[in-house]
């Protein structure tokens, strides 16, 4: 089994485990008088272009997609998501706006070239290691 293989396995296992909160995560609320939490993952790539914003990482992103939360945004999941992507009827910039529909990410993250970059590139990495036929 190539290094590669093994690794894109146990990401994938990992990536499970971690679905449940990753699903739960919701965009920053900048008015928390209210004592809401939350709960949304730090991103480092947006943190450059606000001062306390965080949201979903972009491997997150990805992984919501590929997992099916955003079905209602009409992002297809599982090798669907990837088939889709594969042939060019899918991009990285859709499944975001689709986020954004889902209320996991801000408006202002289609500006970030960088976190689309990053969210293109989870895409290209679940395609990968949807290929194990090596």
């Amino acid at each position: 089994m190539k290094f590669t293989t093994l690794f894109n396995s146990a990401l994938i296992i990992a990536s499970i485990a971690f679905i449940p909160g990753i699903a739960g995560a919701q965009t920053t609320n900048t008015n928390n008088s209210g004592g809401q939490i939350n709960t949304a993952v730090n991103s480092n790539a947006l943190r450059k272009n606000s001062t306390e914003a965080s949201y979903l990482q972009p491997f997150n992103t990805a992984f919501l997609a590929y997992q099916g939360y955003l079905k209602e945004q009409g992002i297809p999941s599982g090798g669907a998501l990837i088939s889709a992507y594969q042939i060019g009827s899918l991009t990285a910039k859709d499944v975001v706006q689709a986020a954004i529909r889902a209320n996991k990410l801000p408006a202002q993250v289609l500006n970030d070239s960088s976190y689309l970059n990053a969210v293109e590139s989870q895409l290209t990495s679940l395609t990968n290691t949807n290929d194990l036929s090596e």
